[in-house]
């Protein structure tokens, strides 16, 4: 029974233990330089632009290919209804009864010959008869032999076409375009570039947002401190005064003046608090976090936001060589001319040459037989375009008139990235003097407190007089706490207008 109660001990101690650290395993702190790399890791807008990278990148190696020959194997059959002809019908006709056309013509002359020689005496009709009889007998069989070979030829000359095979290898290689290939893969490489600015330009939204929202983060969390310390100092004086109206030495209106001040302070407490759940759920989901994880950040306790002040120095050749923005412009103008001469090379003479190897079946080289045979190809096609209403002058002076509107476009963002610098650089400076006359304040507040309550303590100051100093004290240090993390968003935003935020 003993050994069973100890085991129990064992167990609840074990499981309270569990239930103390599990809280405290499932904290997570993070850092700025981690909050960074889990947003450029988690962000699907800077996945698509590395997929975009993918797309160019594999853009521009297919228009290399452009200059290389192409190969392209082809391959058909055709059944056609009727076979072609070398023939007229009237030949084919003429040449299968050669031989009795030929045979009736010499038939007609012997009777003749025959008649007129027994007119003349030369033979009797007797002989002329047997002679047509035999002449007859014999006339046949070769006028047969004679539509035989006649039929011969006509067959000869048959295609037999109705099914026909055919197979071809053929390359082409182009030898001048216009410029068109040149054009091609120039705009390809530019794109590739554009892709990579578009990407950097990503990654500098993502890294100016996330750091926002981290020092958003950290200014809620040192309001909340700050409200939860002007909350106990509002309760202490509360105290105290309650502890004096039941000496007599207050009235129930002083009271009922700091029971409204513990309220507010209370109110501010439970708004900061939510402001801050909402702040860090949004920075869990820039960083791909889980909206509902805890997290703490590095630089929540730190009482030092106000370390050192921000700078101010910049260099404007910074800007204008490292702002993604205009280096997407500048590809765009790049992009606009290379359009420019695309456009007029199809409007300028072509030539490529053309070879290959076709089979075919029936051969026509032989007869039209049954039988595969080949033949090897080379020539030259040449594009020479004559008149086409000057739509290529039209075309090219619009292409042209799209450059110069990309370089407008490219001066005019020029100009405002300048005064952007000069803006973000002016609000470093003023969050810097912002701050040091905030620290000043601070002091000033502390010491006012501090005289107040004394002066409380010895009865001769108010309770109002109290809160007005608890007020200011609260007010100073707000302002504190805004002009440190106002330095520090003034930086970052200095550093992106300069186009150095990486």
């Amino acid at each position: 029974m003993i050994n069973h109660y100890c085991s129990m001990r064992k167990l609840l101690v074990i499981y309270l233990l569990a239930g103390i650290i599990t809280p405290a395993a499932a904290q997570r702190t993070l850092s700025l330089d981690s909050c960074r790399a889990m947003a450029l890791r988690n962000n699907k807008q800077l996945s698509v632009a590395k997929l975009k990278q993918e797309v160019a990148l594999n853009t521009r190696k297919a228009a290399k290919t452009k200059y290389l020959p192409k190969v392209d194997l082809l391959g058909g059959y055709e059944w056609t209804s009727q076979e072609v002809s070398l023939l007229k019908d009237s030949q084919k006709d003429m040449l299968g009864n050669l031989g009795t056309t030929a045979s009736s013509a010499l038939g007609e002359k012997a009777t003749n010959m025959l008649g007129t020689l027994a007119q003349q005496g030369m033979i009797t009709p007797q002989q002329a008869q047997a002679l047509g009889n035999f002449m007859g007998s014999q006339i046949a069989p070769l006028a047969q032999t004679i539509n035989g070979f006649g039929q011969g030829i006509t067959d000869a000359f048959r295609t037999d076409t109705r099914n026909i095979f055919a197979a071809a290898v053929m390359l082409r290689q182009p030898i001048y375009m216009g410029g068109a290939i040149t054009a091609a893969n120039r705009m390809a490489e530019i794109n590739e570039q554009l892709s990579a600015n578009s990407f950097n330009a990503a990654n500098q939204n993502t890294l100016y947002t996330i750091d926002q929202t981290y020092w958003t983060v950290v200014s809620l969390r040192q309001k909340e401190r700050l409200a939860k310390s002007f909350l106990e100092l509002v309760k202490k004086l509360d105290s105290d005064v309650h502890k004096m109206i039941q000496e007599g030495v207050a009235t129930r209106a002083d009271g009922l003046k700091v029971d409204v001040k513990v309220n507010e302070a209370e109110m501010a407490v439970t708004q900061v608090e939510n402001g801050l759940s909402l702040a860090k759920m949004l920075l869990c989901q820039l960083c791909g976090l889980p909206v509902s994880d805890e997290i703490t950040l590095a630089d929540e306790n730190t009482d030092n936001l106000s370390a050192s002040a921000a700078s101010a120095q910049f260099n404007m050749e910074t800007a204008m060589s490292n702002r993604p923005e205009l280096k997407m412009l500048e590809n765009a103008v790049e992009i606009s001319e290379q359009t420019t001469k695309l456009v007029r090379a199809a409007f300028l003479p072509q030539v490529a040459l053309t070879g290959g190897y076709m089979v075919m079946n029936p051969n026509p080289f032989n007869g039209f037989e049954k039988e595969f045979s080949g033949v090897f190809n080379v020539g030259v096609l040449v594009r020479v375009p004559v008149w086409n209403w000057f739509e290529g002058a039209y075309k090219v002076r619009a292409s042209k008139a799209a450059t110069t509107m990309a370089n407008l476009e490219l001066d005019d963002a020029r100009e405002k990235i300048e005064l952007q610098v000069n803006q973000s650089s002016f609000k470093v400076k003023e969050a810097n003097k912002r701050l040091a006359m905030a620290l000043k304040n601070a002091e000033r507040a502390e010491e006012n407190l501090r005289c107040a309550n004394l002066g409380f303590k010895e009865g001769v100051m108010q309770s109002t007089e109290v809160m007005e100093a608890q007020t200011a004290w609260l007010q100073a240090h707000t302002q504190k706490i805004d002009a440190a993390i106002d330095v520090r968003l003034s930086q970052i935003s200095l550093n992106k207008a300069l186009g150095i935020l990486n």
